[in-house]
């Protein structure tokens, strides 16, 4: 049905290109078309003269299928011609299960872009992290390529390795890296809890995703006790995007009213608004999302939406910037046309394209490591360490209150050395909970 609905729009935006034409002066109606059918004649006769003349013999289903592909790439990075192959991998995609290496790519300066590697796959076990290029694909050089084409040599059958040759910043030379293809079978939403906080960690938006993060939810209150639950972390670090219904749905999980999302293509007519309805699935409770570069397009629009709104407080670094909605459009021959038509802007009206989302609090990810160096004293003392120190004569629930935060703070200190962005995360929320029993 949405795939009827875009193609009605389409057909309205022609007519009303059409009837706008016809106010133009007739002569410049018959340049322009003039124009732009001796193009359409010249490109007949280059592709004549190659398919006749070039000093091998060429495929000439290759050379338009290439043509067609150039012509996209002079357009923007995620405009391209799926062929029948991509067109049922990419609706396999959005169902949640396929094979290959399990990462999100762009094109960028002529080499493929790492926009995200994909929890729990090949790519993310291989290391792969946001922001890499891959300049070679098994020692073949990826310039000259489109996407597409890119993406076709990095599939493969399961069990197969390839070898990537990774430019990374920071790093002085480039390296390979070689990764196992394998079934790529992506759960959307995996949530857990920390303390007395639910963790949702969203790795993508597929059609998984809404119902997955409600149950999601309803494990936590389940685990942890609506009443005691003291907030939640929705994780959507290296988290590439998807569907954009999949984005409002999401949104509006925990919005109650007011703007989503808006999409503006290149005629007026055919914008979009997508406001909240009613009912939020965490009952208010507050909220912190977790962004970094590899935060893309879908994520984005979540992050924007819940930052405008004064939801969320958002946590992290700044977000990849993919503000531009594609649409699928099926062509003959069972192949699809992925366009650009539209950007989308967050409620208060930011497009986030190129810019991304900027985080309310800045946090970039570190590790720290042990201090090794044996000079320095690790251990503390209190008045508990003191000889003969008078001792606190505690009740047995006031002892088990006492041992649980003990047990809390130890996980939050290890958690700083392993995520950092995450513990503070949970610290934010432990503090806003304390300001809100205080009122």
């Amino acid at each position: 049905m949405k795939q009827a609905f875009i193609a009605m729009v389409g057909g309205v935006a022609l007519g009303v290109l059409a009837t706008t034409q016809l106010t133009q002066p007739l002569a410049a109606q018959e340049q322009s078309s003039r124009n732009t059918y001796e193009y359409l004649d010249l490109f007949g006769e280059i592709f004549e003269r190659v398919r006749s003349q070039y000093v091998e013999e060429t495929d000439e289903d290759e050379l338009i299928e290439s043509a067609i592909n150039g012509m996209l790439a002079s357009l923007d990075p995620h405009s391209s011609y799926l062929p029948p192959d991509n067109f049922e991998d990419m609706r396999v995609q959005t169902k949640g299960e396929f094979g290959g290496l399990g990462i999100e790519v762009t094109m960028e300066n002529g080499v493929v872009k790492v926009v995200a590697p994909i929890d729990d796959t090949p790519a993310a076990a291989a290391g792969i992290e946001s922001g890499d290029y891959i300049t070679h694909l098994d020692g073949e050089a990826v310039l000259g390529l489109s996407l597409s084409e890119a993406v076709d040599k990095m599939r493969g059958g399961v069990g197969e390795e390839i070898v990537l040759t990774i430019v990374r910043e920071g790093e002085d030379e480039p390296f390979d890296v070689t990764v196992v293809r394998d079934t790529i079978t992506i759960r959307a939403v995996r949530a857990r809890v920390e303390g007395d906080v639910g963790v949702l960690r969203i790795t993508t938006f597929n059609e998984q995703t809404f119902e997955n993060l409600e149950a999601g939810i309803a494990e936590v209150k389940t685990e942890i006790g609506p009443d005691k639950i003291k907030g939640y972390v929705i994780d959507l670090r290296n988290n590439p995007g998807g569907l954009l219904n999949q984005a409002i749905e999401v949104s509006d999980a925990f919005l109650e009213k007011g703007e989503i999302v808006s999409t503006r293509g290149r005629d007026p007519a055919d914008s979009e608004r997508h406001n909240a309805q009613p009912g939020d699935l965490t009952g208010g409770k507050p909220l912190v999302v977790l962004i970094n570069g590899g935060s893309a397009s879908a994520s984005e629009i979540v992050a924007g939406a819940l930052q405008d709104h004064r939801r969320a407080i958002v946590l992290g670094e700044k977000s990849f910037g993919k503000g531009s909605v594609q649409t699928i459009m099926p062509l003959s021959g069972d192949g699809a046309l992925r366009l650009t038509t539209a950007r989308y802007y967050t409620p208060s009206g930011r497009s986030i394209q190129a810019l991304g989302i900027e985080p309310d609090i800045l946090v970039a990810q570190k590790k720290f490591e042990e201090e090794e160096d044996e000079g320095v004293n690790r251990f503390s003392r209190s008045e508990a360490d003191l000889r003969g120190s008078l001792k606190n004569q505690l009740t047995e629930e006031e002892q088990e209150l006492l041992e649980e935060e003990r047990a809390r703070h130890e996980a939050t200190a290890k958690l700083r050395g392993e995520d950092l962005q995450l513990a503070y995360a949970l610290d934010l929320l432990t503090g806003l909970s304390v300001y809100a029993g205080a009122e």
